[in-house]
C-alpha cells in the first residue's frame, strides 16, 4: 500500500488565488495547525520571530460594521486606541462564527487577502517596517511570507498605532 507524502505546495486558496493574480512574491510555509497554538505555535514550528508573524483579526465598530487589523503575533491590539482613530465609538473582536461569515475563512485560517465581504483593512504601523512578514494564506496550518507594503498596496490598508504588548 503506497504511503502518502506531506506536499510542501498546499491547494490554492482565495488569498493565493489573489497574491497570484496581482503577481505578488511570496512564499508558502506550511505546518501544523495546534488548536489555540496562535503565532507563536506557528512562529515556534517556523523558526520565525513571532514579531513578524502577522495576526488578522475581524473585529466590528459600535454598528457591527466589520474591519481586520493586521497585528504582530507578539502584541494585542488596544480596541479603545484603535477606534479613536479610525473614528469608531468602539471597536470590539467578532464572534468566530460571525469573522467566518465575514471573511469566508475558518477562524485559524484567516487571511487579509480574498475574503468573501470586502472589509476596510487596518495594519500596525511598526509591521511596515519589517522587511518581510508571515501572515496566514487562507488555510489553517498554512502561512505566506511576502513584503509588508503589498498590504497597503493591494487591500489599501490603512497604518495605525494600537499595539500593546502581551
Amino acid at each position: 500500500m503506497a504511503r502518502k507524502h506531506k506536499t510542501v505546495h498546499v491547494s490554492e486558496t482565495p488569498a493565493t488565488q489573489m497574491l497570484r493574480a496581482h503577481r505578488v512574491p511570496f512564499t508558502e510555509h506550511p505546518y501544523d495547525y495546534v488548536e489555540h497554538g496562535g503565532s507563536a505555535e506557528s512562529a515556534r514550528q517556523l523558526g520565525l520571530d513571532e514579531h513578524m508573524v502577522v495576526k488578522t483579526l475581524v473585529m466590528q465598530d459600535q454598528d457591527a460594521r466589520p474591519l481586520i487589523v493586521l497585528m504582530h503575533g507578539d502584541r494585542t491590539v488596544s480596541t479603545k486606541n484603535l477606534a479613536r482613530q479610525i473614528g469608531a465609538k468602539s471597536v470590539e473582536p467578532c464572534t468566530p462564527e460571525v469573522a467566518q461569515r465575514h471573511s469566508g475563512y475558518q477562524v485559524g485560517g484567516t487571511s487579509p487577502f480574498g475574503t468573501r465581504k470586502a472589509m476596510p483593512v487596518f495594519i500596525e504601523e511598526s509591521i511596515l517596517a519589517l522587511p518581510r512578514i508571515a501572515l496566514n494564506g487562507g488555510r489553517r496550518g498554512y502561512l505566506v511570507q511576502l513584503d509588508p507594503q503589498v498590504c497597503v498596496q493591494l487591500l489599501s490598508a490603512r497604518p495605525v498605532q494600537c499595539a500593546l504588548a502581551q
